[in-house]
């Protein structure tokens, strides 16, 4: 994963495509505003995977699927805990929280009151 993918001199052009699609995405959203909102999305979502196409064309494209393929196959490998495992972890967190947040309202009002003492 650390190999990075040869660089093309046609990379810059490449991100400027990618740069145009994603504006004229914008500006046509814009352009037409009183179109259904239906076929305004489904215009931004082809634009954008044109985009995105285009973009996995380039060195950073290509290394950053080669990522999400990597990372796949490591979440593939954890082993995810049961869900009696999930219940008793978060109600032992409930709970120190509950008691940390006893603890903090004891202080608090003992601190209240000590200073009310001292003001007066």
């Amino acid at each position: 994963m650390s190999a990075e993918a040869p660089v093309s001199r046609f990379d810059g052009m490449k991100w400027l495509v990618v740069a145009a699609l994603v504006a004229v995405a914008v500006v046509g959203n814009s352009y037409f505003a009183n179109e259904s909102l239906l076929y305004r999305v489904l215009g931004i979502v082809a634009l954008a995977a044109a985009a995105g196409f285009v973009a996995l064309q380039t060195a950073k494209g290509a290394s950053f699927w080669s990522l999400v393929k990597g990372s796949r196959t490591e979440i593939r490998k954890v082993v995810w805990p049961t869900r009696q495992e999930t219940v008793q972890t978060t109600m032992i967190v409930v709970a120190f929280v509950l008691v940390v947040a006893l603890i903090l309202w004891g202080l608090d009002s003992f601190l209240g009151w000590l200073v009310s003492l001292v003001i007066g």
